[in-house]
C-alpha cells in the first residue's frame, strides 16, 4: 500500500470517531465544513468532558453515598463545595487539554509518527511487545515530568501548586484528578505523544489510553487503597499529596522504587 493510501486509513478512522461523537450535534454536511483539526478538537472536548463527569459522578456516588462510611470515614468525605471548585479548575483546563490529542492525531495523519493502523500489520505478539515498551516509556516519562514539576521551583509555584491545593484526605475527590493548571496537565501527558515517534504503537490503542487517563486519575484521587501490587493506587497517591516528595509514579510503583521515592502506605500505618 502506498504511503498516501496508508495515511488515509488514519484519517478514515478519525472521521469515524468524529461521526460517532459529532454526528448528532452537527448533522449533514455541517461537520464536514469544519477544518479537520477543529473537528478533532471538538470531539476530544466532548469525549473528555463526558468521561470526566461520568467517571467522577459514578465514583463519588459509589464511595460517598452508596458505600458511605465503608471506604471513607464520614469526616474524610470532601464537601460538595470542594468538589465543585475542582470541577471548575478542570473545566477551565479542558479546552487546552484537548489540544494535545488533537495535535497527536494531526501528526499521525501527516505520517510523522511510527503509528500503525491495524494490529494485523505486525501480529499480536509484536503488538503486545510494542505496547509494553510504550507503557514503560510513558511510565518513565510521566514519573520524571511529575517529579520535575515538584523539583523545579518555578514550575511548582506557577503550574503544579494549583493541583496541590488538595493536600489531605478530606479535600481529595475523584474530581481532583484533572484539576490542574492546563499546562501542567499537558506536560504530564506529553510522554504519550513523544512515544509515538519512538514506538510503532497501534493508533486506536493510543487514543484509548489517552482517555483512560481521565478514568485513572479519578481513581487515584479517591483515597481508597486498592492494595494491588504493583499498582500505584490511591493509598500511594494520597501520600504524595500529603508529603509532596514521594510516589510520583503513574500506573505503577516501579519508577518510585527504582529512583528511591517510594513510600508504602502500609509502612505509614505501622508507624502510626
Amino acid at each position: 500500500m502506498e504511503g498516501s493510501q496508508y495515511l488515509q486509513l488514519f484519517a478514515e478512522e478519525t472521521d469515524w470517531y468524529n461521526d460517532i461523537v459529532l454526528g448528532a450535534l452537527l448533522p449533514g454536511g455541517a461537520r464536514k465544513r469544519l477544518p479537520r483539526p477543529l473537528q478533532s478538537w471538538l470531539r476530544n472536548y466532548i469525549g473528555g468532558t463526558l468521561v470526566y463527569f461520568l467517571s467522577g459522578f459514578l465514583w463519588c456516588f459509589y464511595i460517598y453515598y452508596w458505600k458511605r462510611n465503608v471506604h471513607v470515614p464520614k469526616d474524610a468525605i470532601p464537601s460538595n463545595h470542594a468538589m465543585y471548585l475542582q470541577i471548575i479548575v478542570a473545566m477551565k483546563a479542558m479546552p487546552l487539554y484537548c489540544a494535545l490529542p488533537t495535535l497527536s492525531e494531526y501528526m499521525v495523519e501527516s505520517g510523522w509518527t511510527r503509528c500503525i493502523s491495524s494490529i494485523s500489520e505486525i501480529g499480536w505478539p509484536t503488538y503486545i511487545a510494542y505496547l509494553a515498551i510504550y507503557l514503560i516509556f510513558v511510565e518513565f516519562g510521566i514519573y520524571w515530568m511529575h517529579r520535575e514539576l515538584h523539583d523545579i521551583k518555578p514550575l511548582y509555584k506557577y503550574l503544579h501548586a494549583t493541583h496541590h491545593i488538595y493536600n489531605k484526605q478530606n479535600t481529595l475527590s475523584p474530581f481532583a484528578g484533572l484539576a490542574f493548571h492546563p499546562l501542567d496537565g499537558i506536560l504530564q501527558a506529553v510522554p504519550h505523544v513523544v512515544a509515538l515517534f519512538l514506538v510503532p504503537v497501534h493508533f486506536t490503542t493510543h487514543i484509548i489510553l489517552l482517555f483512560c487517563e481521565a478514568v485513572w486519575t479519578a481513581n487515584i484521587h479517591d483515597c481508597i487503597d486498592g492494595k494491588v501490587w504493583p499498582v500505584m493506587g490511591a493509598g500511594y497517591h494520597t501520600i504524595h499529596h500529603t508529603t509532596y516528595r514521594h510516589n510520583y509514579g503513574h500506573y505503577t510503583i516501579w519508577m518510585d522504587w527504582m529512583f528511591g521515592t517510594l513510600r508504602d502506605p502500609e509502612e505509614d500505618v505501622k508507624k502510626a
